[in-house]
């Protein structure tokens, strides 16, 4: 049951060097849409002061990540399901939200969901880690324009979502934009945070 992503030996590293600058010591880090669930072990294994919550709708991701759990720490939760999208999470308030290569393999209800679902839930001043492709300025990369064409022929409801946005979304909902870092292979990591207080 187990799935291997191609790109987490990857991502995995350079991911983990922006959540060691952003994640809480301790605390509840809600990852949505874990995936295969490699990533949750790998974070799980590298914050061991946190308890690591993975989550995905998908009934073989969840599969998937239970498996991989086996062999995870024992701050590492079992999988939850929980469709951003939806008002409705499984979890009422958390320390950390994680979510990594979401919202372009998803429909555009997913990007305003989480931001949503992330103001609600948050603690104050606590982080939203959001990793991807992106466009800028409604500009992208030849190798991201590439896969937004294959993202729209499997799903024409997916795509590469424009920074500028994502961040006038979560603003609306209520989270405070604080950087973009650069990340391998043409890929970025958005950093909000909850309410105006900085942790």
């Amino acid at each position: 049951m187990k799935r291997e992503s191609p790109a987490f030996p990857r991502n995995r590293d350079p991911i983990l060097a922006v959540l060691r600058e952003t994640l809480p010591p301790a605390g509840l880090v809600l990852e949505i849409a874990a995936g295969s669930g490699q990533h949750a072990v790998a974070f799980a294994t590298a914050f061991p002061g946190c308890t690591w919550q993975p989550t995905d709708r998908d009934d073989g991701a969840l599969a998937s990540i239970a498996a991989w759990a086996t062999e995870g720490p024992p701050n590492l939760r079992p999988p939850l399901r929980l469709d951003a999208a939806e008002e409705e999470w499984p979890v009422d308030r958390v320390d950390a939200i994680v979510a990594i290569n979401v919202l372009h393999a998803s429909p555009w209800e997913t990007t305003p969901g989480l931001m949503a679902g992330a103001a609600r839930r948050l603690a104050p001043g606590a982080p939203l880690v959001v990793y991807g492709a992106w466009r800028r300025h409604g500009t992208a990369e030849p190798s991201n324009l590439a896969f937004d064409e294959d993202l729209r022929g499997r799903d024409p409801r997916f795509g590469i979502r424009d920074v500028d946005e994502v961040i006038a979304v979560a603003t609306a909902a209520g989270l405070r934009w604080e950087r973009l870092v650069e990340m391998p292979a043409n890929n970025r990591t958005l950093v909000f945070r909850a309410g105006a207080a900085a942790r």
